[in-house]
């Protein structure tokens, strides 16, 4: 399907008069040009018109305005060029303010001693070690927090080489990623195993046994500092995980414990931005995300949130938000959610549900 017969579709199940679809037709192009276009998990020859066409008919005719105004007006789209721009601004911006603190509570804290690891594939490690040639070195960058002691032993012997120091160790730690929606992911605690879960759980673990494999020797100084970094994150989550830090920390005990953990944002997204935090504007929306659902989103991962009904998204976080590489499943799940629909527990007859951004779908 090509852009023009996608648009000619739109305004026939839109029904749209002339005047309408003129004005609806140039904000599309546009938005599909300069936008949402460049989404990196629409099917193959499918592009944002058709796909918006095709979700759109999912809904009753009474229905469809509601769902095209939630896209028009509410959606929150972070395409490369935001992104890219969140990246350039984390070494200037968090880093070197981090390293100079550091290096006024502490002299000695050169950049190298400064490592950078990936909590995953959104960290964008790759174009963060581009983006400072020069400034970091190539062995400043890990592509996982998980990392066999061999790798441990090759991140040292080219610290101490760069240093011409036999002892040196790291100073600073950075765990970075994309977006953080809950912060369940990055850690939480488990009721039901009576357990710390989550990336930083996983992290520590990491690093202690490359310790003890070393011999007991930690690849970090005695007063190192960890530090995470996410390029974006709900105001809900980067509130909730200094306490939910805190709590590991008394719960742990403090030999068990990082020394410190420092949080730090790209950007925090407003506090306003949940849909169900304005009821009487959002209602029929709202309405819709209850009706087209199907309970087959929910599985044991997604309980992890919080929310067991999950049209809201993951922890019932409400978001009309788009990454440009994929949809967080925070975000409102008609946006993201497919399924075929069919009969569920308790005589339940779900519609199938077509997604307007489609998601690859990852668990923690």
């Amino acid at each position: 399907m090509n852009q023009e017969l996608g648009l000619k579709i739109l305004s026939y199940i839109m029904a749209w008069s002339d005047d309408r679809a003129r004005t609806e037709f140039a904000w599309l192009r546009l938005m599909a040009r300069f936008k949402y276009d460049d989404y990196s998990d629409f099917l193959a020859g499918v592009r944002f018109i058709e796909s918006l066409a095709t979700w759109l008919q999912q809904f009753s005719p009474a229905e469809r305005e509601t769902a095209y105004g939630f896209v028009r007006e509410e959606l929150v789209y972070i395409g490369p060029a935001e992104m890219q721009r969140l990246v350039e601004l984390f070494y200037p911006r968090v880093v070197q303010s981090r390293l100079q603190w550091s290096v006024g509570t502490r002299l000695g804290v050169p950049k190298r001693k400064t490592l950078f690891m990936a909590l995953s594939e959104g960290a964008r490690i790759d174009i963060l070690r581009h983006l400072n040639v020069g400034t970091l070195t190539n062995e400043q960058f890990v592509v996982a927090t998980q990392v066999d002691p061999e790798k441990w032993q090759d991140l040292l012997k080219n610290l101490r080489e760069d240093l011409n120091d036999a002892g040196a160790k790291f100073a600073i730690v950075y765990l970075i990623d994309d977006f953080m929606g809950t912060g369940t992911s990055f850690l939480r605690y488990d009721n039901q195993k009576a357990k710390w879960k989550g990336k930083l759980m996983r992290f520590r673990d990491s690093v202690a046994h490359a310790a003890q494999v070393l011999g007991g020797v930690m690849p970090f100084e005695d007063d190192w500092e960890l530090c995470v970094h996410h390029y974006l994150a709900g105001h809900q989550a980067a509130t909730a995980i200094q306490g939910r830090e805190a709590e590991a920390r008394a719960s742990l005990g403090e030999a068990s414990w990082f020394r410190a953990v420092h949080f730090s944002f790209g950007m925090t997204l407003p506090e306003t931005l949940p849909i169900d935090r304005d009821p009487a504007r959002h209602g029929a929306m709202l309405d819709l995300t209850q009706k087209y659902y199907d309970p087959i989103l929910r599985t044991k991962h997604t309980d992890v949130g919080g929310a067991t009904h999950l049209g809201l998204g993951y922890g019932g976080c409400a978001l009309p938000l788009v990454l440009e590489h994929n949809t967080p499943n925070n975000a409102v799940a008609l946006l993201w959610a497919e399924t075929d629909g069919g009969e569920r527990e308790g005589d339940v007859i779900a519609p199938a549900m077509r997604p307007l951004f489609r998601r690859r779908q990852r668990h923690s």
